[in-house]
């Protein structure tokens, strides 16, 4: 008999990645349309727990308008002889992906950014109720971590109501970031991988260090290692360090190993300190993300929860698309609020000296860790809402960045073209260009200071035409 055979849809991995598009929800829970949504795992005594529970606070699903947004908070109580209050993070984690087994469900993001979906199809079936998903919870926890030995769920979807619990657990994911600040890559010998997102983004690889959080912001160093030894097959993993190949970029030869294997060698190579070259790669569930300004030479940073346009005119939606998926993209980083905070953020690119824009919100949250010189330089949307005004800002605050900046040279009158036939193998730009203007999906980008480069330049003059002018 199927540990699940009295839930209304089918529950299995090949529904985890399942994207639910807005014309086929019948209901959506957290999300950016929600100021309050987490989700959290405690673990008690066993006393405390009656094993088996699901405890709904405000209106269940069936009671819920079609089409409509709810706020949500999971709340996971476990208990076992083995269980520990540092393993709260990793139970935490395992949500995402146990609740994406359920046939028409989709579960994005961690902790105070969790976005649910079901579809219409699923709730038609009968998926009509939070018993049938706290029941599958319960079932895949004690399936597959054999530690948690009793369990209880409760889901909160009054708004009312789920405020203190939210602010309670803003706390608690603190007191755990806090925990594992102080630590160095260079301290360790052992990295941790995660490839819980990799139903969305097949290439993408979360590397854990000391200093560097996963993108989603729910996964440190020690969560990482608890997760490992309790469950060495599943989606956290050890990363043997290897040799350090760049210690400014951040590359070591067991990360680049790891990634290569976990991403069936799309990905080859990765620089943990920097948003150029070969960047982390991203899901989707990052809590921020970093954006390169070429205007300025600096960094923007955005989060999830801001929806005004970005200093660069762009939301976070589109930023974000441009980072996930697995890939690789120069400019664009996928990054935790936590890494934020880490000394190693940026490092390659000039650290916090680089960055230029934020939203106040981020800033008030990582203020403590910014070089004191540089908090009342660092933009934001109550400063200024233009290129040009961001400009005016920094120059007028002092901001290190402007240092950086070179007034653009008038460009030499060109020389008499030198009839010649021949190729010139090059090393260098072959042609620099003040402006260079290319139009793609939708938006204009310009590059400043462009330089194009070429492995060789082929030069031979064009037939019945002269060098200079036109041939007689």
């Amino acid at each position: 008999m199927s540990m699940f055979e009295d839930i209304p849809v089918e529950v299995g991995v090949i529904y985890e990645g399942e994207r639910i598009r807005r014309k086929n929800m019948q209901v959506e829970l957290g999300g950016p349309k929600q100021e309050h949504k987490f989700e959290l795992a405690r673990v008690l005594k066993s006393e405390d727990i009656e094993d088996g529970k699901v405890t709904i606070v405000g209106p269940d699903l069936k009671n819920m308008e079609e089409g409509s947004s709810y706020p949500l908070g999971i709340i996971i109580d476990a208990a076992g002889e083995k269980l520990e209050p540092d393993l709260e993070g990793v139970i935490e984690r395992r949500i995402h992906e146990y609740t994406n087994f359920i046939e028409g469900v989709m579960h994005l993001n961690q902790r105070y950014d969790i976005w649910l979906r079901l579809d219409k199809k699923s709730f038609k079936k009968g998926l009509n109720s939070f018993e049938y998903v706290g029941k599958v919870l319960q079932r895949l926890f004690k399936s597959e971590l054999p530690i948690v030995e009793k369990i209880q769920v409760t889901f909160i979807t009054d708004p009312e109501k789920i405020r203190e619990p939210y602010e309670a657990a803003l706390g608690i994911y603190e007191a755990r970031d806090a925990k594992a600040r102080g630590m160095k890559d260079e301290e360790v010998d052992k990295f941790y991988g995660c490839g819980l997102c990799q139903s969305f983004a097949p290439t993408h690889v979360c590397i854990i260090t000391p200093q560097r959080y996963s993108n989603c912001g729910s996964i440190s160093w020690f969560d990482g290692r608890a997760s490992a030894r309790i469950d060495p097959k599943g989606p956290v993993f050890e990363i043997d360090k290897g040799e350090l190949v760049d210690a400014e970029k951040g590359e070591f030869s067991g990360v680049n190993e790891a990634a290569k294997q976990k991403s069936l060698g799309e990905v080859t190579k990765v620089w943990l300190y920097t948003a150029f070259g070969y960047p982390h790669t991203s899901c989707g569930c990052f809590e921020g993300a970093a954006f390169y300004i070429p205007e300025v030479d600096g960094f923007g940073l955005v989060h999830r929860g801001f929806k005004e346009a970005t200093i660069n005119g762009l939301p976070f939606s589109t930023i974000a698309d441009s980072t996930a998926g697995g890939r690789q993209v120069d400019g664009f980083h996928g990054v935790s609020i936590e890494y934020m905070r880490s000394p190693k953020f940026l490092k390659a690119d000039g650290g916090w000296n680089r960055v230029v824009w934020m939203p106040a919100s981020i800033k008030e949250r990582v203020v403590d860790f910014l070089p004191k010189e540089l908090a009342d330089k660092i933009a934001t949307e109550g400063d200024v809402k233009t290129i040009d005004e961001l400009k005016t800002f920094l120059k007028d605050r002092g901001h290190p960045i402007v240092e950086t900046w070179k007034e653009e040279e008038p460009v030499a009158e060109a020389a008499a073209p030198t009839e010649v036939e021949g190729e010139i193998p090059v090393e260098m730009p072959v042609a620099t260009l003040p402006t260079l203007p290319i139009t793609t999906g939708g938006y204009k980008i310009i590059l400043k200071d462009a330089k194009i480069y070429a492995k060789k330049v082929i030069i031979r003059p064009i037939k019945g035409e002269k060098l200079g002018g036109k041939g007689k």
